[in-house]
């Protein structure tokens, strides 16, 4: 993301907030027009930052960006010799841009109140959830999940893979808000977010952490660290300065049930805490829960309050995502309980989360974004509630991403569906065959047969035709892991596919009815 106001700014301004003394006095007047982390979109009169990144170093392209017209330049290793610009150095340039984005803009975040929303599942839906909640109250909202941008008048969709936007698009996306008049914004944050400071600078004033659980150790190295990343968005919420509207919430809420990780997170909480979840002390709590594949109803309890609610989101796990709703708007910003109410139950589906695909079959055909182990166990005890019949799963595990995660996955699917249908799923530069090894083991692993139990079907395509083929009437087919996502990685290239696209061409192909046709993957005719 690039971006470039009218009028150009001092280089001093941007560094005034939060580090002056790092700008020599002889730099400081220097006139920024836009700033830019890749040195392609650099343009004359733009500040060039410098990033260490996994696949390159951007201070290895120092010299191409001020060969494109760049004014300064900002890293954190040392001065290139022979540079004909200023050079600032900083600790962390990531958390250099995150800030300067924030100045660049103008701090939008301090003119809105901003909730922020991390977990290792449920983050899409409980920031959707707090979205529809605050409409439902006549707020002004806007909207960052990892499926779109709702930034008042417009909408746009933020990504090919699920992911926290660079904080330079953040920002940007919050000025827009702001511009717009809006007056509340709702930000999902993933832990790569998080940990590269994509978010830093948002201005928070409530975190809500949904759960912790086995996820991105390829990225983070540890379950501590990747904890701690998450964490990370409580520690923002100290740094958030006062705003004109009145001082910062600083609202922590955390998911009681979460026992593993919740008193972690409470001592790291800086402010004031409220806790929602089943366990007995937990201030925001669900009573009389009942679920059917119609959806969800039960008693919501707080301080001060005791409301029905319903919702047309399916699966118990649901139960805990709309009460971090709850718990961040009606005790933290005071939405009335029953406007609240009103709000969850306005909330028909979120994409790609148990999203039905019907053609007219007689099963139930199911796409959800589960691509963890937790998740996916959640998915599919979901999809037992919903059927008489069987659960047939079909799914794969990212190549270049947590191992530990492929042998669980399949293990869970092994114990909990009745047939599992290995897959790709983002395989990247791993071989598909090796991965899809790994996952067979772990199915074999308790107790799995192949040829019977499970199957290894490398085209994703081909997975499920397999499945709608073996579905009998009143099953359930479930594709997990991709959800909303609108492609696929094989060597480093994103080829266009959205699973419900293909579920539905697999549907129409099965009863010879019109729909779309497969999306196309490299693994095509492969047994």
């Amino acid at each position: 993301m690039t971006s470039s106001p009218a009028q150009p700014r001092p280089l001093a301004e941007l560094f005034a907030d939060w580090a002056p003394e790092r700008v020599p006095p002889a730099a400081a007047r220097v006139q920024v027009r836009g700033l830019a982390f890749d040195s392609r979109q650099v343009q004359p009169g733009w500040l060039f930052v410098a990033i260490p990144g996994t696949a390159a170093d951007g201070h290895l392209y120092i010299p191409d960006a001020v060969a494109r017209g760049a004014v300064a330049v900002v890293g954190q290793r040392a001065r290139l010799r022979d540079l004909t610009v200023p050079y600032i150095r900083v600790p962390d340039s990531r958390l250099a841009l995150a800030r300067l984005a924030a100045a660049w803009y103008g701090h939008p975040g301090r003119a809105l109140r901003v909730i922020g929303v991390t977990g290792t599942d449920g983050k899409t839906t409980t920031t959707t959830l707090i979205y529809h909640i605050l409409r439902a109250a006549g707020h002004a909202v806007g909207m960052i999940s990892t499926v779109q941008a709702v930034l008042g008048p417009r909408a746009e969709p933020t990504g090919l893979h699920v992911t926290t936007p660079d904080a330079l698009r953040v920002q940007h996306y919050l000025a827009e808000m702001r511009d717009a008049g809006l007056t509340h914004a709702v930000l999902e944050a993933t832990s790569h977010g998080l940990a590269q400071h994509r978010v830093t600078g948002a201005a928070f004033d409530i975190a809500v952490i949904t759960n912790i659980t086995h996820e991105h150790l390829d990225y983070h190295g540890s379950y501590e660290a990747y904890r701690a990343a998450k964490a990370r968005l409580l520690e923002l919420l100290a740094e958030t300065p006062p705003k004109p509207h009145g001082p910062p919430l600083r609202l922590s809420v955390l998911n009681r049930d979460d026992e593993p990780v919740f008193p972690y997170l409470r001592r790291v909480a800086p402010g004031p805490v409220v806790t929602y979840g089943r366990h007995p002390e937990a201030q925001v709590r669900a009573e009389a829960v009942q679920h059917s594949p119609a959806g969800l109803t039960f008693t919501a309890v707080g301080p001060d309050f005791r409301v029905p609610v319903r919702s047309a989101l399916v699966g118990l796990y649901n139960v805990s995502n709309i009460l971090a709703a709850l718990a961040a708007t009606v005790v933290g910003l005071g939405v009335d309980p029953q406007v609240a109410a009103q709000g969850v139950a306005q909330l028909e589906a979120i994409p790609g989360r148990m999203e039905r695909i019907d053609m007219g079959q007689d099963f139930l055909a199911i796409v959800d974004f589960a691509h963890t182990p937790k998740a996916l166990e959640v998915a599919l005890q979901t999809a037992r509630t919903l059927t008489d019949g069987r659960v047939i799963a079909v799914f794969g595990s990212a190549g270049l991403r947590d191992r530990a995660k492929r042998r669980m996955m399949a293990e869970v699917s092994a114990r909990l569906a009745d047939i599992t249908i290995l897959t790709a799923e983002d395989p990247r530069t791993e071989p598909l065959d090796a991965i899809l090894a790994e996952m067979a083991a772990g199915a074999e692993a308790q107790g799995g047969v192949e040829g019977q139990t499970f199957y290894r079907v490398p085209d994703r395509g081909d997975a499920l035709r397999l499945a709608v083929r073996l579905a009998r009437p009143g099953d359930v087919v479930i594709a997990c892991g991709k959800g909303h996502e609108q492609s696929m990685n094989f060597d480093g290239v994103e080829y266009p596919w959205d699973d419900r696209t293909a579920l539905r061409a697999a549907l129409a192909e099965h009863l010879g009815v019109p729909g779309p046709d497969m999306p196309y993957l490299p693994t095509r005719g492969e047994a």
